[in-house]
């Protein structure tokens, strides 16, 4: 079985900006713009996750200065 690669963090910013910009459109039905939500909100959770993760790295590199 195959594994899926997992997207890159500029991907996935792309393709929640892309969600963003649908629903804000309009004229989706109202389960495909739940359904949008959902996936944007798990995008933007993982998103902020990356960047936390990088946060953290820079501290350590800096020396533990913030």
């Amino acid at each position: 079985m195959a594994t899926k690669k997992e997207k890159s963090f500029e991907e996935r910013l792309l393709a929640l900006e892309a969600l963003v910009k649908e629903m804000e459109a309009g004229g989706m039905p109202l389960a495909d713009t739940l359904k949008a939500y959902e996936e944007g909100e798990k995008l933007a959770e993982g998103l902020k996750k990356d960047l936390a993760a990088a946060e953290e790295r820079l501290t350590v590199l800096r020396g533990g200065e913030a």
